[in-house]
């Protein structure tokens, strides 16, 4: 058996075997701390890289050390107070002075932290980790791709029934004239000699002879060259293509009224941009539609939907009809997996909120995959909350969720979108 020992250096001139090893070790301890992490970062450095710390007790493993008493052997060097068989008293424990501020304690421990940094990637994958789309048809691939074949140019080896002719013959009259050509100048120049003695009135029968013999061999050496040789031969090459194995699209709704105040709509930007994240890396043929709302819904792109400053008044419904209405233009049911995810403080036109529910349950939930909706606010829950948790008891496919504070997203986040084991066993 042969074993192969990786030593291979990341961009630090660290060990990338030993880092991955300890990543793996240390899982779970680094995904608790991931999931602190991400409550204390602002909007725009959530894609960034990230410092680790983990408590140097979770990191502690078994040693072994000696015990007190026993018989110990030891030797003292330059002694001049004892002699052979003197017997010396064990002396007792003393607290050690350390370098630290704090003062010494007797009872209880301490813990020192382990710091470490992690990269954007690992970041991010220990981020979205055990996440997917609910519900998504169970013939597609996790990452939504699979493979077609597509010509992909010639090749010099095949099979015979994907020899191309006109390329093979193409090759063989090119390799036959580089083959020959010398041989055919040389034929020229002996034809034009002989013709030469021809039209002369002396008779040169000798050398007549000898110029037909070099003329006759010139003719055997090219007609040897085969018309058709193994390397003229060109197959037609096919190559595997990824395409998409289904389409997909995810559909996100912002309130942006006047009643959603910063702190809000920057709770509502963060899971906004979690679920960005989650769909980009995770799902490479993905479309993403963006809708802000207030009294009037528009189609906005990824920078608009994080930044505009635009407000307004609250009605609900309007970000509801336009995505319904895209749907039908652009999106097929038949074809997509459509998902939406809706944030709002739960303030919405009283009359407005039957509306809301009239459409997701007659309109859009029947095409969608899943559909999430979650309240940002302190306050009581108000009609749209209440009109929209009548919708939880009769569709499974629609799920509704309460963030009072930071640390709610990412576990509500984790929560709406975890895999389900069931369906994967």
């Amino acid at each position: 058996m042969t074993n192969f020992i990786d030593r291979r250096l990341n961009s630090k001139n660290k060990s990338t075997v030993n880092r991955q090893r300890f990543l793996r070790r240390y899982k779970n301890q680094i995904k608790k701390s991931v999931a602190d992490a991400i409550n204390k970062r602002g909007v725009t450095d959530i894609e960034s890289g990230e410092s680790i710390v983990i408590p140097k007790k979770d990191m502690s493993e078994p040693i072994f050390h000696q015990g007190s008493g026993g018989t110990r052997d030891k030797v003292h060097p330059g002694n001049d107070q004892f002699t052979q068989g003197d017997r010396i008293n064990k002396p007792p424990n003393q607290q050690r002075q350390g370098s630290g501020p704090g003062n010494a304690s007797d009872n209880g421990e301490g813990e020192d932290d382990f710091t470490f940094s992690i990269s954007k990637e690992e970041y991010l994958n220990l981020l979205f980790e055990d996440l997917e789309l609910p519900n998504l048809e169970k013939k597609q691939l996790d990452k939504l791709i699979e493979y077609k074949t597509v010509r992909s140019g010639f090749c010099a080896e095949g099979v015979p029934t994907n020899i191309d002719i006109v390329k093979s013959l193409q090759g063989s009259i090119a390799r036959r004239i580089a083959m020959t050509s010398s041989k055919r100048k040389q034929l020229k120049a002996l034809q034009e000699q002989l013709n030469t003695l021809y039209q002369d009135k002396h008779d040169h029968i000798q050398a007549e002879r000898e110029l037909k013999e070099k003329i006759i061999a010139l003719k055997e050496k090219i007609a040897k060259v085969p018309f058709i040789d193994t390397f003229d031969l060109r197959f037609r090459n096919y190559a595997k293509q990824a395409v998409p194995t289904a389409k997909a699209v995810m559909f996100c709704l912002m309130d942006v009224s006047g009643s959603m105040d910063q702190a809000t709509k920057e709770m509502a930007k963060r899971f906004y941009i979690l679920l960005y994240l989650f769909l980009s890396r995770t799902y490479k043929n993905i479309d993403v539609v963006y809708i802000r709302h207030h009294t009037q819904a528009k189609e906005v792109d990824e920078h608009e939907f994080f930044y505009s400053q635009e407000t307004g008044g609250t009605i609900a419904s309007s970000a509801l009809e336009l995505m319904d209405k895209i749907i039908t233009e652009r999106y097929s049911d038949n074809q997509w997996n459509i998902y939406g995810a809706q944030a709002s403080d739960g303030d919405n036109w009283a009359d407005d909120s039957p509306h809301c529910q009239e459409l997701l349950t007659e309109k859009i939930l029947p095409k969608t995959r899943y559909f999430s909706y979650i309240e940002i606010t302190q306050r009581a829950h108000q009609t749209l909350w209440q009109h929209y948790q009548k919708i939880t008891q009769t569709h499974a496919n629609f799920a509704i969720r309460h963030i009072k504070e930071i640390a709610d997203i990412y576990p509500v986040f984790r929560e709406l979108f975890k895999k389900n084991t069931q369906n994967a066993a």
